[in-house]
């Protein structure tokens, strides 16, 4: 006989580990798989006439993607739209449930919860098979009570017939035992009325045959007797029966006594219907569950445990400690003691044990990695054990390997990455502090890498980048640590190295670039390659400090000509020329470490408030000196502005060290420390003084930080604020720069709630054509067009342009430097919402002027 075709699924995904992950589990499901790798792909693939698709797995777009968009709607059209379809997601919003919902045939699964992706299409599959086969206009049928009524007089069994008919219970009759008991082995009563005294024998005798036999052990038996006699009322309860009737009582009383019966019947009915069901969803829960007594003996294991253990039957578990059975050893095979095992000590000690992961052993020796949840069990308020639910996460430990390497390594090389790397410099800085050796960092850049990328393309400079990688591994020793900083540096670690073995070591890395060309295509590449080296010790100041020696060395190099080497030395001319920068460099790694940034707040209003009282503003007088606290129109914004005490006390501002802190990659340290002191602010602002929000600076680098957003989030629910008050500010030189980080972190800080403005906007080539890019919600128009618009008729087309153009977008605009009641003028007729500049206040040291200060303490 022919087995049927395993179902097809069409799986689209654009990540190849996710991929990858949900391939493998379709397939060890014995799914046949269909792969796109794009949306566009999946497209394809569904509109083929002859291409057969069962079922759909779709991963959901993180971002908005015009081809995922195409396929979504495509799947409600009506071929497609009769396909099942999962969709996986990570944090579903409710354009997802929305659209999951109006769908038929679509489940959704969260992508953290992804190894329960077999299960899910089957509980769709079953859901697909009930709709095709439920006739809409099948009726339902209330249960009704059947009742076996048994005695010999052709009267009695007439009248009580028609007694029970009359009150909706099917009533069918037997004149003896033999009779009754042939019935009810082929129809399913639920109670037998049963008379004690017949030809062929005594009523008990009947009541031990249907206790006794298997098919209707479950009739709730009753005597029904003219004669009170205690022998009878003793055999026939000691038979099963549950009741005696007797034959002299009224209609009403013997109709009360089948009601309670009844009653009782259905109770039982409902709590076996129960235990039917619960048995059905532990069977078919893809996750194992099993119940141990308060020993850790097995009580119970559903079908899932016994696959994933290699049981055929239950009965071969039941009974046995759970210890013995599946978690004797630990993940290396070396024995557990019964006392030592976290869950065996859990069975009998009402301990909740959640999401523990161990690992469990296979009949036949296999490890399994399982996640464990341990809930204690009471029945009528007794503890009797605990029920333990697990899922093998084989599967997503080898997902979340793929995920830890691709954390530490260059996607295109392989090689580490720049993350990895300072870690590692580090830890060898530290290293050097406590045992005190020597250890060179080396830090490598190609000459001439841009002609060959930008004559050859960009694929030919991928694999120059590959080739040079294995070039390097060539030469490295074993405790040597080796990256691929970005773009054509490299860096490589040498520990424990002489400091007269340097030169030579470092001139190898670089002949290994030299010595051969690079081949590709038609063409040949003389490469060459500038190396600087950094030497430290355990009177290193920091890693930062090794880095920027060895990138000094390197530029030094390639100032000298290039492809040759230089160690950096301390008494080198051109550290001179770099003192100013590296001091400074010093300076703000200090100000972290001693806490010497401040801020400052510049008040944020919006223009409307002032349309008709431009000519009532005293230009001697700052605007926000003027608010009345008792009759604010709106809430307070301000843009929150960093600033660096020096060591003598003074002020220094941002224009002074930003530079060096982005030339050192110093930004993202000091935008997380602004964002935790400006939200804790924030909160307290709100607490003291009502609405308010707060606009805050982040630079390029830091939109590519991973932490950004849990940080954002973390503040945002550590001081309980709502994010609609946070507008988080780039510049738009930055986000031109990088625009998938810029759309990234836009993106994600909507979802949360938050805002988003493009700062000093109109700087950048083509401005205009970035909005369409650029969901954000305020743009600030470049101080450089305002300063001179009360005067300049070309400044004053743009900010107009500007702003008429922000209002089609759904953007708001604010407008930066304002410091006259004329350039206000300009900008109402030019349609501009909001100010900032010194006619309002300047930068404060507090959001709250002395003024309000007063008022809230009176």
């Amino acid at each position: 006989m022919t087995q049927p075709a395993s179902p097809t699924v069409l799986l689209i995904e654009e990540s190849a580990t996710l991929r990858y992950a949900l391939e493998k589990q379709l397939r060890v499901n014995q799914y046949q798989v269909l792969v796109a790798d794009t949306y566009s792909r999946g497209q394809e693939l569904l509109l083929e006439p002859a291409q057969r698709i069962d079922l759909v797995v779709v991963g959901w777009p993180a971002h908005t993607h015009p081809a995922a968009d195409e396929l979504f709607t495509l799947l409600e059209e009506p071929r497609p739209g009769t396909l099942p379809v999962l969709v996986l997601v990570q944090d579903p919003d409710a354009a997802t449930r929305t659209w999951a919902i109006r769908r038929s045939h679509t489940a959704m699964l969260d992508w953290r919860h992804h190894a329960e992706l077999p299960a899910t299409l089957r509980k769709l599959f079953s859901s697909l098979d009930s709709h095709e086969s439920h006739h809409p206009c099948a009726p339902v049928q209330r249960a009704q009570v059947k009742v076996l009524f048994v005695d010999d007089s052709p009267s009695v069994r007439a009248h009580y017939r028609r007694l029970l008919t009359s009150k909706g219970y099917v009533a069918d009759i037997a004149s003896n035992i033999t009779e009754a008991f042939d019935k009810a082995k082929r129809n399913a009563y639920d109670i037998a009325i049963i008379d004690y005294f017949m030809p062929d024998g005594n009523g008990d005798e009947l009541c031990r045959k249907l206790r006794d036999e298997p098919n209707t052990r479950h009739i709730a038996t009753a005597i029904f007797t003219s004669t009170y006699l205690d022998q009878v009322i003793r055999d026939s309860l000691n038979a099963g029966a549950v009741e005696c009737m007797f034959k002299n009582e009224v209609d009403d009383l013997f109709l009360a006594r089948v009601d309670a019966m009844s009653r009782s019947v259905e109770g039982t009915k409902s709590i076996e219907a129960e235990r039917r069901r619960l048995q059905s969803i532990l069977n078919s829960v893809g996750d194992g569950v099993y119940g141990v007594d308060r020993d850790g003996r097995i009580t119970f294991a559903n079908p899932a445990t016994r696959i994933a253990l290699g049981y055929d039957d239950e009965t071969a578990l039941i009974g046995r400690a759970a210890h013995d059975v599946m978690h004797y050893a630990d993940e290396s095979g070396t024995r557990i003691a019964p006392t030592a095992s976290l869950l065996n000590c859990a069975y009998g000690s009402r301990q909740v044990v959640r999401a523990w992961e161990t690992v469990f052993w296979s009949r036949d020796g296999q490890c399994i990695p399982v996640e464990c949840t341990i809930y204690p069990l009471y029945v009528r308020g007794q503890h009797e054990g605990s029920v333990v639910a697990f899922r093998d996460i084989a599967e997503r430990k080898s997902l979340e390997e793929r995920l830890r390497w691709q954390a530490m390594h260059d996607p295109l090389t392989e090689l580490f990455n720049r993350r990895y790397f300072e870690e590692q410099l580090e830890r060898e800085q530290q290293w050097q502090v406590r045992y005190r050796g020597t250890s060179a960092l080396l830090y490598l850049d190609l000459d001439h890498f841009k002609y060959i990328n930008d004559t050859a393309g960009h694929t030919a400079g991928d694999a120059l980048l590959v080739d040079i990688g294995h070039r390097l591994q060539e030469r490295l020793r074993k405790t040597d640590t080796l990256a691929r900083l970005g773009g054509d540096e490299f860096a490589v670690i040498m520990r424990n190295i002489d400091a007269q073995d340097i030169a030579p070591a470092a001139d190898a890395f670089r002949r290994a670039i030299t010595e051969r060309d690079f081949y590709y295509q038609d063409k040949t590449f003389k490469m060459a390659a500038s190396i600087g080296v950094a030497l430290f010790d355990h009177t290193a100041a920091s890693p930062g400090d090794i880095l920027v020696d060895a990138d000094i060395g390197c530029h030094i190099a390639k100032s000298q000509g290039g492809n040759r080497t230089h160690i950096y030395s301390d008494e080198s001319d051109h550290k001179t020329k770099m003192d100013a920068d590296l001091g400074w460099s010093t300076q703000l790694r200090d100000a972290l470490a001693s806490d010497r940034f401040e801020l400052h707040y510049q008040p944020i209003l919006p223009l409307s408030m002032y349309r008709d009282k431009l000519a009532d503003i005293d230009t001697d007088t700052r605007l926000w000196n003027s608010l009345d606290p008792n009759n604010l129109p709106c809430k307070i914004g301000f843009e929150v502005l960093l600033r660096l005490r020096d060591k003598n006390g003074d002020l220094v501002p941002p224009n002074i060290f930003i530079p060096t802190a982005e030339r050192f990659f110093l930004m993202p340290e000091i935008d997380l420390w602004v964002l935790n002191r400006a939200t804790a602010e924030l909160a307290k602002l709100r607490r003291e003084f009502g609405p308010a929000c707060f606009s805050i600076n982040l630079s390029g680098h830091t939109l590519c930080h991973p932490d950004l957003i849990p940080r954002i989030r973390a503040a945002i629910e550590r001081h309980s604020l709502d994010p609609v008050s946070l507008t988080f500010e780039v510049t738009e030189t930055a986000a031109i720069c990088d625009m998938r980080a810029a759309q990234r972190a836009i993106h994600a800080l909507k979802e949360l709630g938050c805002h988003f403005s493009l700062d000093d906007f109109g700087t950048g080539f083509s401005s205009f054509s970035h909005l369409k890019q650029l969901p954000v919600d305020f743009i600030k128009i470049d101080g450089m067009f305002i300063q001179s618009i009360a005067n300049d008729p070309i400044d004053r087309a743009l900010v107009r342009s500007i702003a008429d153009i922000a209002h089609h977008l759904g953007c708001r605009t604010i407008a930066e430097y304002v410091d006259s009641p004329e350039i206000m003028q300009v900008l109402i007729e030019c349609g501009v919402d909001f100010i900032q500049g010194n006619i309002i206040a300047e930068p404060l040291a507090s959001p709250i002027p002395p003024r309000f200060v007063a008022t809230l303490a009176s």
